[in-house]
C-alpha cells in the first residue's frame, strides 16, 4: 500500500513538471514513427539523437569561361609582281621608320615594292662607321632598286674628319666637306639612272639642336637639288601653331594626334604615315602602276648656270633661283603627268645658254635676281 500510494505522488509530481515537455513531446511523438511511453520516459532506453537536418544538395555553377582575347585576322598580303618598282628607302633611323610607313601605304599595290635600307646612328660625317657612298655603290652594281628616297642628318652634328684633320660642325670646311660627299653619292645615283627623292629634316625638340639640323637640312637641299635630285621640305609640316616645335598635329585623316616620339627627334608611327602621304605626290611624277617611266632631270644641266659656282646668287637668292628651276617640290603643287616632263637634254639648243641673258634681265623680270638692268637702259639702247 505504501509503494502504491508513493508512486501515486511521484507520478504526480513527474506529471505535473513535465507537462510541457511531455505536450512536445507529443507533437514529436506524432512526427516519428516509434511511439514512446511514461515508462520510457522515466525509466527506458537512451534516446536516439535526431536525424541530421537534409542536405540541400547545391548546384555547382560551372565557372564562366574567361573571355579569350580578340583574334587578329592579318590583313591579306598582296604578292608583289616581279616587275614591281622596287623603292629603296635610304638614310638613318628616320629612314627605318619611314620604310614601315611606306610599306604600310603601299600594301595593296601589287607594283611597288618598299625596300628599307636604313642603318641606324649613319650619317655622311663618320663613314669610318658606315659609308653611304660605298653602299650605294655596291647597291648600283647589285640593281637592287629603281628608286631612290632619302632622309637622313640627325647624327651628323659632329667633327668630320678628312684627310687626317679634324673640322667643327658646320664650319666652312666642315661644309665644303659634308657636301661634297652627298655630291658624289647623288652623282652615282644620277650616273646609274637611278631617280631620288630627298627629304629635308623636321624641326626637333631642342632648341639648339634643331637649329644645327636645319642649317645641316639647307646644305643638303642645295646639295641634292644641284646634284638633280627632287627635293622635299617637310619642316613647316610639323610646326606647331605658334611655329615652334610640336609634339603633335594632324594626322593623314586631319585628327590631332601625337607626330613625334618622347626624344623629340623620331617620328611615331602617325608621323611616318604622314611623311609617307607627302611623298605619295613625288612618288607618282616617277612611277606610274609598274614602272618608273621619268628620270630625275638637271634644269640647269647644259647651261652656264649648271657648271658656274653660282655667285653670286647665295643664301636665300640661290635657293629661289632653284625654286624657279623647279627642283624644289612644294607640298601644295598639283602632280605633273609623267609623260609631260622633260630633262634639259630634250630640249633642243643650238648652243650653251648664254649668261649674258641671265645678267642682262631687265629689273622686274624673273629670271634677273636683282642683278639686272633698268628698263630705261633698255630703251635708250634701243633707240637709233
Amino acid at each position: 500500500m505504501f509503494r502504491v500510494l508513493f508512486f501515486a505522488v511521484l507520478a504526480s509530481f513527474i506529471l505535473t513538471d513535465l507537462a510541457p515537455a511531455w505536450a512536445q513531446d507529443r507533437v514529436e511523438l506524432a512526427q516519428t514513427e516509434k511511439r514512446r511511453t511514461l515508462f520510457d520516459m522515466l525509466f527506458g532506453e537512451e534516446e536516439a539523437p535526431p536525424p541530421p537536418p537534409p542536405v540541400r544538395q547545391q548546384r555547382t555553377r560551372k565557372a564562366a569561361p574567361a573571355p579569350s582575347a580578340a583574334v587578329s585576322v592579318p590583313a591579306p598580303t598582296i604578292e608583289k609582281t616581279q616587275s614591281a618598282t622596287r623603292v629603296a628607302v635610304m638614310g638613318d633611323s628616320l629612314a627605318v621608320d619611314l620604310a614601315k610607313a611606306l610599306e604600310r601605304r603601299y600594301a595593296d599595290d601589287p607594283n611597288l615594292q618598299v625596300i628599307g635600307m636604313g642603318v641606324g646612328s649613319s650619317g655622311f660625317v663618320r663613314d669610318d662607321f658606315f659609308d653611304w657612298n660605298r653602299e650605294v655603290s655596291e647597291q648600283i652594281a647589285a640593281d637592287s632598286f629603281d628608286l631612290a628616297i632619302v632622309i637622313i642628318g640627325i647624327n651628323d652634328r659632329q667633327d668630320i674628319r678628312e684627310n687626317g684633320q679634324n673640322y667643327r660642325p658646320l664650319t666652312e670646311g666642315w661644309s665644303a666637306i659634308y657636301k661634297d660627299r652627298i655630291t658624289r653619292f647623288l652623282n652615282q645615283l644620277r650616273a646609274a639612272g637611278k631617280p631620288v627623292i630627298w627629304l629635308g629634316l623636321p624641326p626637333m625638340s631642342k632648341s639648339n639642336y634643331s637649329s644645327a639640323i636645319g642649317e645641316i637640312s639647307a646644305l643638303q637641299r642645295l646639295a641634292s637639288v644641284s646634284g638633280g635630285a627632287e627635293f622635299l621640305d617637310i619642316y613647316e609640316r610639323f610646326l606647331g601653331e605658334d611655329g615652334k616645335y610640336s609634339s603633335y598635329g594632324p594626322d593623314v585623316n586631319g585628327q590631332n594626334a601625337r607626330m613625334r616620339k618622347d626624344d623629340g627627334i623620331h617620328f611615331s608611327s602617325a608621323g611616318a604615315d604622314k611623311i609617307a602621304f607627302y611623298l605619295n605626290q613625288p612618288i607618282r611624277n616617277f612611277y606610274r602602276g609598274g614602272a618608273v617611266t621619268v628620270a630625275v632631270s638637271d634644269p640647269l644641266r647644259g647651261t652656264d648656270a649648271g657648271a658656274m659656282v653660282r655667285l653670286p646668287y647665295q643664301g636665300l637668292g640661290q635657293t629661289r633661283l632653284l625654286e624657279v628651276a623647279g627642283a624644289v617640290i612644294p607640298l601644295g603643287r598639283s602632280a605633273a603627268p609623267a609623260g609631260t616632263l622633260l630633262s634639259a637634254s630634250d630640249v633642243p639648243r643650238s648652243q650653251p645658254f648664254p649668261i649674258e641673258q641671265l645678267v642682262g634681265a631687265p629689273v622686274g623680270r624673273v629670271d634677273s635676281f636683282g642683278v639686272g638692268i633698268e628698263p630705261d637702259e633698255i630703251s635708250r639702247a634701243a633707240t637709233p
